[in-house]
């Protein structure tokens, strides 16, 4: 629907082909770079990494569901990190619902960690999410920087997140797995996916450091990957275009348009009024709100594109601030991203019911208090360094 949306929007003069044609320069990168991660994380799962990271979460739990949730949140962490949120969401839960099965408990509390870190543990690097990207373009800021200011306020957001997950699924965690469940055999060590990614990471920090788009680095770490399972005949050239999701990258780039639009005829003055100005605790704290709200009425993405040209003025750490809002925020509803609308979608494949009113008094719990830590974090992160 994005792209007629878009056609009907040039048509009709609502935003000049000019504005849109900037959009869509402006975009590129970050659509690219997105197209790059997702065949990058594809090609991982082909190697047998998600595989992997089933077997050890279930050899490392042995049947207690408090390790099997721990487990979960450092693995979905570090993989919405470093592969993005897609990954976690696509690739992880229905890893996580398989895990649960083997060692006999639960699935609930691990699931939902999934999608709730799916956004919270997608704010540390400019690559972990696409609303990263987007800001990590606006804020001016190189790799290392961006990720040393985020890398306080992610952990204390996930920290926070786990104590609420700890206490609000304290009977789902209390019930015990059945003895006697075989966890499997040791994982085989994913050697060649892992030091493609470990390279990849690298490669961001140089890139970076060189005023490099990191679209071409993740092209290259994706082309080692596809290029192997090519090769090897373990995918072919229409599998790889799939995998990079081209309606998706089309979706991104016509809803881009279309904010644009609307930004043009009036909204961007309306909310101009209402972002506050500075970088003062009060300030940050009432940004990363707005943006919260924002996420949750009309969608993460489209929330980003708003506020970013607003907070541009105030500096870098209102740019995070928004970032913060629109990354944790979704966690209240259903439409607060594309990740969880996924996330749901994949649920119910598994027929596996998710409870309107259980998701968000969960969220209800999670999101004040980890928005609110992880904006005091980042308060602290910008006066320190």
């Amino acid at each position: 629907m994005a792209v007629p949306a878009a056609g009907i929007a040039i048509a009709t003069g609502a935003i000049s082909l000019d504005h849109a044609r900037a959009e869509v320069e402006r975009l590129g990168p970050v659509v690219g770079f997105l197209a790059a991660v997702l065949v990058l994380a594809h090609f991982c799962a082909v190697e047998g990494l998600f595989r992997a990271c089933g077997a050890w979460m279930a050899r490392w739990a042995a049947g207690r569901p408090v390790r099997l949730l721990t487990a979960v949140f450092v693995l979905a962490s570090a993989i919405t990190a470093v592969l993005s949120l897609d990954a976690t969401i696509v690739l992880l839960t229905p890893v996580v619902f398989a895990t649960a099965a083997r060692t006999g408990v639960r699935p609930k509390p691990h699931v939902y960690a999934c999608t709730h870190l799916s956004n919270t543990a997608s704010l540390l690097l400019p690559v972990s999410n696409l609303t990263n990207l987007l800001a990590f373009a606006a804020s001016g800021l190189s790799f290392t920087r961006f990720a040393a200011l985020m890398a306080l306020p992610w952990l204390a957001a996930i920290g926070v997140e786990y104590l609420v997950f700890r206490r609000f699924f304290a009977g789902d965690l209390a019930a015990a797995a059945p003895a006697g469940r075989d966890t499997g055999e040791p994982p085989v060590f994913p050697r060649f996916a892992v030091v493609t990614v470990v390279c990849t990471l690298a490669g961001f920090v140089v890139a970076s450091a060189f005023g490099v788009e990191p679209a071409w680095v993740a092209a290259a770490g994706a082309l080692v990957l596809a290029g192997r399972a090519l090769v090897r005949r373990e995918a072919t050239p229409s599998a790889v275009v799939k995998a990079a999701a081209p309606a998706f990258l089309a979706f991104v780039l016509a809803l881009g348009i279309v904010v644009r639009a609307v930004v043009d005829n009036g909204l961007s003055d309306v909310l101009g009024r209402v972002v506050p100005g500075g970088t003062g605790l009060p300030a940050l704290l009432g940004t990363a709100v707005l943006a919260a709200v924002l996420a949750n009425i009309v969608n993460n993405l489209p929330a980003v594109l708003v506020l970013l040209p607003l907070a541009v003025p105030a500096g870098p750490g209102a740019v995070l601030a928004v970032l913060l809002g629109v990354n944790i925020g979704p966690n209240l509803t259903y439409a607060g991203s594309l990740a969880t609308l996924l996330w749901r979608r994949i649920v119910h494949q598994h027929e596996h019911d998710v409870n309107l009113g259980e998701f968000t008094r969960l969220g209800l719990l999670a999101v004040p208090s980890s928005l609110a830590v992880a904006v005091v974090a980042l308060w602290g992160s910008l006066h320190v360094l």
